[in-house]
This record gives structure tokens, C-alpha cells and sequence, in this order.
């Protein structure tokens, strides 16, 4: 079989068992219809909690369910309300530094888009780059810049992917990858609970490593607030099948040559735990308010 057709059957095959995988989900929680997407970050999975009704669904139990292996992420779907509207929460992630493939990446969020999810809260925790950020701080994303070394679409396009019409392209606009009016949601949100939210530009490496000191003066250099390992292949994955995409990152550390600490996954799973209740208070306000926009937008 020429290689083109093994990857076209690849890009196929991952379609056929993200359908696979929500209809299993629909069978474990029948009335949840989930229209908004989060996931949570290393130390922030409590945050979880706020849903009503909840329905606690491993990965291992999901069919193709790529499973994480790091500490910090719990490794469960959650289905459930929050004040009304549908959620389906994923509880951890997984990265390409664990061995996964980019595609294994984000077939998490190829499974909401096939559960008909139309919005997509992205948290993360990050290294604090720009001058002036605080551990436990809070900052919405921007802005992203892809250091990772690969791209999720790389390969055949899969049109079938697509939640609205004319998404599913295999060229498509990130100029406004961050959505804007999400954006300015949630910082009203925090604006109403003493919260302000700082917007920065996130850089993705691959990792597992953290950055050296001249990394991050270079990324200084081009731009990035804050920098991390995970993010950016889920909002590129979730632009191309059309989602509207608000990211949130937890600064858990001051980036290399930043501070006089040495960097650990231990610092950054505590400082994620300091801060789930206020993402927690956050998230329960933001949802009602993203589903209303979300109705707006369809009734347009």
C-alpha cells in the first residue's frame, strides 16, 4: 500500500474511534449533552468538583483513551451541569513528552467535538516569563507560540471532524485563536470576584525537561509571558474542527534564572493546588455566561 494511503487511513481510522469513544461516553451518561470543554492541568483537577450529577468515567474505560502517566493528572472524564448547562470535564491531560503521538495528544478533544462540545476551556500550569507575574496567579491567553517541533494536522485532512459548517479546512485562520469575546467574559468574571486577569502569550516546548536560563531569554525575546508543555496542540485541534477556545494559565513557577529556587513537577503540582478553589469559583461563574454567548452566536 503506498504511504499515502496509509496515512489517509490513519486520519480515517482516528475519525472512526473518536466516534467510537463518545458513544460509549453517551451511554454512560445519556442526558448529558456537553456544549462546553474543559481541561484541567497538572494540580488543578479538583476543580472538577463543581459539576452537578457527575458522572466519573476513567480513560482506561474509554475505547483508544490515550491514558496519562504523570502525577497530577488524575486521568478521568467527567460529565455533568453546571446551573443548568451541560459540561464534560476532562481531568487531566496527556503530552507528547510521555511517548504519545501528536494525534494521541488530542484525541481527547477530537472526542468532545464528536459529543458536539462547541467551546473549550483550556487551564494549564506555566512558567511565569514576563516581569511582574506571580505564583498563583491566573493569566488568560492571547497569544501562543508553537515550539513543540511537530503540529497535530500534519497528514490528510479529515473534513468529518468539523462541529459547525465550514470548519474542518485543511487551511484555517488562528489569528483569533484565543477567543476574544471569551476573553473578555472571564475577565468581567474575575473583575466581579476581586480576580483581575492579566492576558499573556503562552509558549509550548515539548519537554519533559524544564527550560535552561538562555531559553528563556530567548523566549524573552520572541515575545512568549509564560511557557509550558501542553496547550497549544489541543487549540489548534480544537480551531480546525471549529470550537471557540478560552485558555487559562495557573503560573506555578518562575521560569529558569527567574528566581533562585530549583524548578520541580512538585513545586508545580502544589502551586496548581493553591489556587483550584479560585479556578473552581471562576469556572462555576464563567459557564452559565460562555453557554449564553454560545446561544447568542447561534441565534445570529
Amino acid at each position: 500500500m503506498p504511504a499515502s494511503c496509509k496515512v489517509q487511513n490513519m486520519q480515517t481510522k482516528q475519525y472512526e474511534q473518536a466516534v467510537k469513544a463518545a458513544a460509549y461516553l453517551r451511554q454512560q451518561a445519556p442526558d448529558v449533552k456537553p456544549r462546553i470543554g474543559i481541561v484541567l492541568g497538572s494540580g488543578l483537577g479538583a476543580a472538577a468538583g463543581i459539576l452537578k450529577d457527575a458522572v466519573r468515567v476513567p480513560y482506561a474505560a474509554i475505547p483508544h483513551f490515550p491514558q496519562s502517566t504523570v502525577a497530577g493528572h488524575s486521568g478521568q472524564l467527567v460529565l455533568g451541569s453546571v446551573a443548568g448547562v451541560d459540561v464534560a470535564i476532562l481531568q487531566g491531560r496527556v503530552h507528547f513528552y510521555e511517548g504519545y503521538s501528536p494525534q494521541e495528544v488530542t484525541f481527547p478533544v477530537r472526542v468532545l467535538g464528536q459529543l458536539q462540545t462547541e467551546a473549550l476551556i483550556l487551564t494549564n500550569a506555566a512558567g511565569g516569563i514576563r516581569p511582574g507575574l506571580r505564583v498563583g496567579q491566573l493569566v488568560l491567553l492571547a497569544d501562543h507560540i508553537n515550539l513543540q517541533g511537530f503540529h497535530p494536522l500534519i497528514g490528510p485532512n479529515e473534513p468529518r471532524f468539523a462541529v459547525r459548517p465550514g470548519a474542518g479546512q485543511r487551511f484555517f485562520d488562528m489569528t483569533g485563536a484565543y477567543d476574544a469575546e471569551l476573553r473578555a467574559l472571564a475577565q468581567r468574571t474575575g473583575e466581579s470576584m476581586q480576580l483581575p486577569l492579566e492576558e499573556g502569550v503562552y509558549l509550548a516546548v515539548s519537554g519533559p525537561s524544564f527550560e535552561t536560563p538562555a531559553e528563556i531569554r530567548a523566549f524573552q525575546r520572541l515575545g512568549a509571558d509564560l511557557v509550558g508543555m501542553s496547550t497549544v496542540p489541543e487549540t489548534i485541534v480544537a480551531r480546525h474542527m471549529g470550537m471557540r477556545v478560552l485558555g487559562l494559565s495557573c503560573v506555578t513557577n518562575l521560569a529558569a534564572g527567574l528566581a533562585e529556587t530549583t524548578l520541580s513537577h512538585e513545586e508545580v503540582f502544589e502551586a496548581g493546588r493553591s489556587v483550584e478553589a479560585r479556578l473552581a469559583t471562576l469556572l462555576q461563574r464563567l459557564i452559565p455566561q460562555v453557554a449564553a454567548v454560545l446561544e447568542q452566536t447561534e441565534g445570529r
